[in-house]
């Protein structure tokens, strides 16, 4: 069955979800180095694995979808009335992901396939892509903030520069395929038939580690989870000199952070 969702305009997605960059300001006397990103690594991986054991997401509504569903991404618990369903721990895949910034360090990067996407493409790690979503961290740092929490997300389609987001939002949504159609109505919504639908369970070292954007929540270390829905993309050329920036990958291993053409 097709699956279409009706949507506003499209806007330029949030700052958010952008890697930010350390301050150039004088040193502080109190500053406390970043912990090693090898260390850190399988403790952010127990951290996802144990959340992806002890939770679940909707998909009993995606089989059977309810009037009026708007095929939106749930998580909760394994417990009580739930304590039967399917974890995501035996309802996700992995996908091997390197570090940016430290040489030989690895992640594996889970995330969840709801739906593929019913266009024939996928966009490629400098493209602009079209998408809803929302943003959840988890904390397990700091005891005076949640476990978990929403902090950011558009019900409205946004457009979002994958080379200007966290790493592993990049290596996720590259593996998912653009809606089968985009629909224009005319009051002004849109509608997107079999968009890519999923979630990811993004590692600190792929995220924002120990620098969040300012103003955000976003605690130092947090693992990060985006559910989202992907309608298109268009083709990336973030140095305007009429090149697609794919094509400048020369060595094509799909990270712009050594490419410079």
């Amino acid at each position: 069955m097709k699956k279409v969702y009706l949507l506003l305009a499209v806007l330029t997605g949030s700052l958010v979800i952008v890697q930010s960059c350390g301050s150039d300001d004088a040193p502080d006397s109190n500053f406390i180095p970043a912990r090693d990103r090898a260390l850190e690594a399988p403790l952010s991986t127990a951290i996802i694995e144990d959340y992806l054991a002890t939770h679940f997401y909707n998909y009993e509504d995606f089989e059977n979808p309810p009037v009026n569903f708007d095929y939106r991404i749930i998580f909760d618990t394994i417990a009580g009335d739930n304590s039967d369903k399917i974890a995501l721990i035996n309802q996700v895949t992995s996908k091997t992901a390197v570090d940016r910034v430290a040489e030989g360090v690895t992640y594996d990067l889970y995330y969840l396939n709801v739906e593929q996407g019913g266009g024939k493409e996928s966009p490629n790690f400098p493209d602009i892509i079209t998408l809803t979503y929302e943003g959840i961290y988890i904390n397990k740092e700091i005891n005076t903030i949640p476990y978990t929490k929403l902090f950011d997300g558009s019900v409205v389609p946004v457009n979002f520069d994958l080379t200007r987001v966290v790493n592993g939002f990049q290596d996720v949504m590259i593996e998912f395929n653009v809606a089968e159609e985009i629909i224009v109505n005319n009051d002004g919504t849109v509608g997107a038939v079999n968009p890519g639908i999923g979630a990811m369970f993004i590692p600190s070292g792929l995220g924002y580690y120990v620098n969040p954007p300012g103003g955000s929540a976003i605690p130092i270390y947090a693992q990060l989870i985006f559910t989202f829905s992907l309608y298109s993309f268009t083709i990336g050329d973030q140095d305007n000199d009429g090149v697609p920036s794919i094509v400048e990958d020369l060595n094509g291993n799909q990270l712009e952070e050594d490419d410079d053409t």
